[in-house]
């Protein structure tokens, strides 16, 4: 009796779509996620959302079960059909300056880098990236070299903070001694280019009855999306910074591309007109300090010229080498005779210490580790 063997395979069955995560929901998202999940009734679905909003962000909880004062029934539905899990850590790096830097994968091939500064601010800030990689191709800046993989979702942003606040032991929310005062999206990737989901994480982040950072107290650097400006500071009303490094279009649009587009006449113009600005209110320009590029007294001279009218400060950022960088950085001297042509102008012209070199994390090193080689195997290559 012959006997057929059949070889073809049962189709296989669709993965289950992950759970949304309720953490990156702002409070309108979560309530209206709540109702059509079926989880609560229209009626009780605001007090039941503020109760979900106040364990996840002041608390920090991500197990539904630790939510003591919903009832445990709801708190089942809750799990059944979301989630509050972190992405994954995938490398913590601490520098000796005490500045810390998680490698971050938040999907399959997404991974992100997000640093911690301390005594930054009123106590310590936290770089945040928007993007996975980035388009401008600055070419002083190791993060431009990583190609664009894809924006951030809010939930992405909200949950950089929410790694550094489990790192730091800030759950719950405190009050007067936090560590982490300031947000500061400076890491990866251009914000105005991301605009909907950094001003929904922004939203998030300075909800009173969450993480309650203030807007003053998040501050947005972008390199010049002229047409955003406007749209930033009305939708989040957070602190503006602007990535400037020279005062000229010729130099600008070698350092900054993105000014061949945007020249700086048309930024200035967009800056001048930002929602909220005034002495209280100040715009941080950032200049890094290239050795014999842009560091002369003629080019202070010209920024004090160029910044005239602006309520302003100047961040001297000493330049941070990375490998294969074709840049230096400027004489100390050379930074400080700068910083004096600024200061008797009028202008606060901190000069920033460089912090957290030593493990890439210092402004302008971020580069997701899928684009360069484990700090292990570095050490293995360079003591075979």
């Amino acid at each position: 009796m012959g006997v057929t063997l059949d070889l073809s395979r049962a189709p296989a069955t669709p993965a289950a779509a992950p759970k949304p995560n309720l953490s990156g929901m702002t409070r309108a998202e979560l309530q209206a996620a709540l109702i059509e999940a079926g989880v609560v009734r229209p009626e009780k679905a605001r007090m039941r959302a503020g109760q979900v909003w106040r364990w996840a962000h002041h608390y920090g909880v991500t197990d539904f079960d630790k939510m003591s004062d919903v009832a445990k029934e709801t708190r089942a539905a809750l799990a059944e059909a979301f989630t509050l899990a972190r992405p994954e850590v995938v490398e913590r790096q601490v520098s000796r300056d005490g500045t810390r830097k998680w490698l971050i994968r938040t999907a399959p091939g997404i991974e992100i880098e997000t640093v911690y500064i301390p005594d930054v601010g009123r106590a310590g800030a936290l770089c945040v990236s928007s993007q996975v990689g980035c388009t401008l191709n600055c070419t002083f800046c190791h993060t431009g070299t990583q190609a664009l993989v894809r924006n951030l979702t809010a939930a992405e942003i909200v949950a950089q903070v929410q790694v550094a606040r489990d790192d730091l032991g800030e759950w719950p929310s405190p009050k007067e001694d936090r560590r982490l005062s300031n947000i500061v999206f400076m890491g990866m990737g251009e914000p105005l280019y991301n605009l909907d989901h950094v001003a929904a994480a922004i939203d998030i982040i300075a909800d009173n009855e969450g993480i309650a950072i203030s807007r003053r107290r998040i501050t947005v650097s972008t390199s010049g999306v002229v047409p955003e400006l406007e749209a930033l500071g009305t939708r989040t009303q957070a602190m503006l910074a602007i990535s400037l490094h020279a005062t000229n279009d010729p130099l600008r649009e070698k350092l900054v591309p993105l000014n061949k587009k945007y020249p700086i006449a048309e930024l200035m113009a967009a800056i001048r007109a930002y929602p909220g600005l005034s002495n209280a209110k100040r715009v941080t320009f950032e200049y890094v300090m290239l050795k014999g590029v842009n560091d002369s007294p003629a080019e202070a001279k010209a920024l004090v010229q160029l910044l005239k009218g602006v309520p302003a400060k100047i961040n001297l950022i000493p330049f941070n080498p990375w490998p294969g960088s074709t840049y230096e950085c400027s004489d100390w001297p050379t930074i400080e005779a700068f910083a004096a042509i600024l200061n008797r102008a009028g202008y606060a012209s901190p000069i920033r210490t460089p912090r957290g070199r030593d493990i890439l994390a210092a402004c302008g090193q971020l580069k997701s580790e899928s684009e360069k080689l484990r700090a292990s195997a570095r050490r293995k290559l360079a003591n075979p």
